[in-house]
């Protein structure tokens, strides 16, 4: 038994001393563990900042914002008047103040309506219950009041399901059950309510108005500007892609040999862009004229764009998969070469012109060469299929070459579609006749500037070849086509 006992005892002492110095070593490396992230949420929070510097002053909107409205504590005149009322008006400036003015412009409109609405409807029913009861408090008034607060907040969190109150207005419903609540329960222990209602309205609508106006008149941050700059930006994308592909395509000749550039990749940020669109256009729907943008400006028509954008990155991410995968022989690929990088460059002069124009809300005429020319090279393209091009070539190596080419030309497509939108856009926002950058830069090289004029913009002066482009804004005709190629 003693002997059973000592191999026991014996072995649990190595045990003890092994996890001393586990526990120690843990111990001892927490300061460093606890400095490293430290350092690591510095960088985070630099990082932040850096991606977008505005969001440092929308805090420091937001804190100023805050220290106005705190007068109401600090003045004591203003404290004798509202009392612990003043607590709404800071509440309201946390809850209201957002990034842009569309967003805080949205709240504060929502919160003011709702406060005010509310507050009416609740003293309505509470003067109401009080005929109705003739005096009786214990029994006939709570039962009205709850059968009225029922329905009411039932029939308000309804409305917020359906889709156009939803967007706009579901801050504002939200409010209102709350403020209507208020009043309507208060009303029953409170003999004083109407002076309660009236320093919360007052508070709740000096709140809104202080958060609107350090949102509007200290740094202001548009949310159409940007929506106009996203869309832009995401055309621009599409061009870069597309003008750089026949050149990455057509001069690989062996798997892996494919070097993409990195700037061909942003595309695939416009793959996801659906719900900050939409997003940015309901906001901007609440924001005054500004800047370049005037009253009811078309910002549905930016969907629009967005959307005919999304369908040609999702065909030029297809075209990115040939990039990426096994290609076929280069003589096979080469018989289609010279209309498919026709394409490939016009396309994406096109998408940069187009993105130029909404940028500098000029007319898209620019586009109009580079889609024709485009528009040419895919009619080669399908003659060039439809005949006995691929006679005595493996099928299975013609396949993906012949599918590459049938997504340039939807790509075409699209972009023919894009500039038609983007017309519609310059006539809807009045967008007034300047040169764009793509063709200013062309017209500062010697032997482009033959080329210049025809580019620049819509209201070209002048003895020209092409006839059809010189019109403003409108498609070629198939006789348009004939003299461009002639020319």
């Amino acid at each position: 038994m003693g002997s059973e006992a000592n191999p026991n005892s014996g072995g649990d002492v190595p045990t003890i001393v092994t996890r001393v110095p586990k526990h120690w070593q843990r111990l001892v490396t927490l300061p460093s563990e606890f400095a490293a992230k430290v350092q690591e949420m510095i960088l985070q929070l630099k990082k932040v900042g850096k991606d977008d510097p505005r969001r440092v002053i929308h805090s420091l909107k937001v804190a100023l914002a805050i220290t106005i409205v705190s007068a109401f504590y600090y003045l004591n005149p203003l404290y004798d008047g509202f009392g612990s009322s003043g607590i709404w008006a800071v509440f309201t400036v946390v809850f209201v103040s957002e990034f842009s003015v569309g967003a805080t412009l949205g709240k504060g409109v929502n919160r003011g309506i709702a406060t005010l609405s509310g507050s009416a409807l609740g003293l309505g029913c509470y003067y109401m219950v009080c005929l109705i009861s003739r005096g009786d408090h214990t029994t006939v008034e709570p039962v009205l009041l709850g059968v009225i607060t029922f329905l009411s907040s039932a029939g308000a969190t309804y409305l917020r399901f359906l889709p156009q109150l939803k967007v706009r207005y579901d801050y504002g419903l939200l409010i209102f059950i709350l403020t209507f609540s208020f009043v309507s329960l208060s009303s029953y222990r409170e003999s004083n309510i109407q002076e309660i209602v009236k320093k919360r309205i007052i508070t709740i609508l000096t709140g809104c108005l202080i958060s609107v106006s350090v949102c509007i008149f200290v740094c202001p941050i548009w949310a159409g500007g940007d929506l106009h700059n996203l869309v832009s930006k995401n055309i621009e994308k599409l061009g870069n892609f597309i003008e750089g592909f026949g050149k990455e395509y057509f001069t690989t000749s062996e798997v892996g040999e494919s070097n993409i550039k990195s700037y061909m990749q942003g595309y695939k940020s416009v793959l996801d862009s659906k719900q900050v669109e939409q997003n940015l256009a309901n906001l901007a729907k609440w924001e005054p004229c500004h800047g370049r943008f005037r009253f009811h400006h078309p910002w549905q028509q930016y969907l629009k764009i967005g959307n005919l954008t999304r369908q040609c990155a999702f065909r030029i991410d297809a075209l990115n998969g040939f990039l990426n995968s096994t290609m076929a022989p280069l003589e096979i690929r080469s018989k289609i070469q010279d209309p498919c990088m026709k394409m490939s460059t016009e396309l994406g002069m096109a998408l940069k012109e187009l993105a130029v124009s909404i940028q500098k809300m000029i007319p898209p005429c620019a586009a109009e060469p580079h889609i024709a020319i485009s528009k040419i090279a895919a009619a080669k393209l399908r003659s060039m299929i439809q005949t006995g091009l691929w006679e005595g070539t493996n099928l299975f190596e013609v396949v993906p070459v012949v599918t590459m080419a049938s997504l340039l030309l939807d790509v075409v497509s699209c972009t023919e579609r894009l500039a038609e939108s983007i017309q519609e856009l310059s006539s809807l926002a009045k967008f007034k006749h300047k040169e764009s950058k793509i063709a200013a830069e062309n017209s500062e090289n010697p032997h482009d500037q033959e080329e210049a004029p025809q580019s620049a913009s819509c209201d070209n002066r002048g003895p020209h070849h092409v006839i059809a482009i010189n019109q403003p804004c409108t498609n070629l005709s198939h006789d348009g086509k004939s003299q461009l190629l002639r020319s």
